[in-house]
């Protein structure tokens, strides 16, 4: 504290500091706002890495840019001073850990995953050809870009021979495409690992941004939900075109999640030739798929070793009853995670993959919520998983037998199918929880299950 008194002292006094002192005289400074200590302080910072954003719950201008202006005089220097190691800005909301840890607040060394951390990026600054890498996180979600954001795209967009800035995850909420464009343009694309689209898009419109997501060759996940198309004339397939063929340069694609796109009806073979990885998980929801989808599906060499796959909302009544049981064939030996929520499935169809279901013997969550099936075959179903060693998480839905002909739910006929179940438990003799709940609340949207309620058998 008395150092930042004189901010001379404090500038004079950093070539002879110990390490161990740096962060909570950084801290002291960067909360006091002294920015001429943050600015001298950055030039002489013994580390590889300043996690800048681990003390920024509100982003405040006048000291990032204190940083920044530090960052600007090492970068001109043709030599670095003696002492200063940084060659990573870090202005994501993460790392406590290092502030703490420093701060004295943790007396047992870094954590596991801090090392990891530090070592991932400094692995990545010494590879890189810029002096200085700074890490941000990307959630595009207003009309404009916000000012904190503005400054900083400005500063680097100044500064590309010198600096590099680097997103690990990219969130696109909503925003005109003319921002997105002019804010990716200033991020090495090639950093991105995980990318979400979770904003209402045309297909014209992903198939503009598709390009983008082609460079960006490091994407190990990939959400996008809601592209809609209104018809699949030749203009849209061409759409399609552009944005499978982009799928060809995502080498480390591992999951993959598509809500309710609706232009994938009768293209998906199309997707799943461009995939060049296997798949840890797939998830494909609420939307159309023809009997040529679910054929090329279970056809695929890229899903032989998924470990969670989700058909949630996809209506799976209407096609070849034996294309669903091939699908779990194929991945039996490794799935782990089964979603085949409101997809229309009754007896008939949940018998067929019955056999295939028994043989998954990785499974440790499964849920057909929003179907409507017997207590018969909720027995049946219940016996051939009870031999599944990993199976830990089940939801089921109520049976049908606890419905009126109108179908309004019955407690009493509930409550007795409850009791049926859990005979059905205590006969089969393995501790086991497995919850159920009504049909999805049709005022509520639809992921909205009432009263889960589960039955234990222990």
């Amino acid at each position: 504290m008395s150092l930042l008194r004189d901010k001379t002292s404090v500038i004079s006094i950093l070539e002879y500091l110990p390490t161990e002192l740096f962060p909570p005289l950084f801290i002291l400074a960067f909360y006091g706002r002294h920015s001429e200590a943050l600015k001298a302080m950055v030039q002489a910072w013994p580390f590889v890495r300043l996690p800048l954003g681990g003390l920024m719950q509100t982003p405040h201008r006048g000291t990032l840019q204190a940083v920044l202006d530090g960052i600007d005089v090492l970068v001109a220097q043709q030599d670095r001073p003696r002492r200063c190691r940084l060659r990573v800005l870090d202005l994501r909301n993460t790392s406590q850990d290092f502030w703490r840890m420093w701060s004295g607040y943790r007396v047992h060394g870094c954590s596991s995953s801090l090392m990891a951390q530090v070592a991932e990026d400094k692995s990545r600054a010494e590879r890189s050809l810029a002096p200085v890498v700074v890490f941000i996180e990307l959630h595009l979600k207003e009309r404009t870009v916000d000012r904190f954001l503005t400054y900083l795209i400005r500063w680097v967009e100044e500064r590309k021979a010198s600096i590099h800035l680097c997103c690990k995850k990219l969130k696109i909420l909503s925003m005109p495409m003319e921002n997105i464009m002019k804010v990716l343009s200033m991020v090495q694309l090639d950093c991105i690992q995980e990318v979400q689209v979770n904003c209402t898009w045309h297909l014209s419109t992903l198939a503009v941004f598709a390009p983008l997501l082609g460079q960006m060759n490091k994407v190990q996940r990939l959400l996008l939900s809601h592209i809609h198309v209104s018809a699949l004339d030749e203009q849209e397939q061409q759409h399609v075109v552009q944005i499978t063929s982009q799928f060809l340069r995502l080498h480390h694609l591992r999951d993959l999640c598509m809500e309710s796109p609706s232009f994938l009806e009768g293209c998906l073979d199309e997707m799943l030739r461009c995939l060049t990885t296997p798949l840890d998980n797939l998830a494909i929801t609420h939307c159309l798929l023809s009997d040529s989808d679910l054929s090329h599906l279970s056809q695929c060499p890229n899903i032989s070793q998924l470990k969670g796959l989700d058909l949630s909302g996809i209506t799976l009544t209407y096609s070849s009853p034996e294309l669903l049981p091939v699908l779990l064939e194929q991945v039996a030996a490794t799935l782990q995670e089964l979603y085949l929520e409101q997809c229309g499935i009754m007896d008939s169809h949940l018998e067929t993959i019955l056999p295939p279901l028994s043989r998954c013997s990785q499974l440790m969550f499964f849920s057909l919520r929003g179907n409507l099936i017997s207590m018969a075959i909720m027995e049946k179903l219940l016996r051939h998983t009870s031999g599944l060693p990993s199976l830990s998480q089940e939801l089921y839905p109520v049976p049908q037998e606890s419905y009126s002909s109108q179908r309004i739910l019955q407690p009493g006929r509930l409550a007795q199918c409850r009791a049926e179940l859990f005979e059905i438990l205590r006969v089969l003799g393995r501790p086991r929880i497995i919850w159920i709940s009504s049909s999805p609340c049709l005022h509520c949207g639809d992921n909205t299950f009432s009263h889960p309620q589960p039955i234990v058998y222990r």
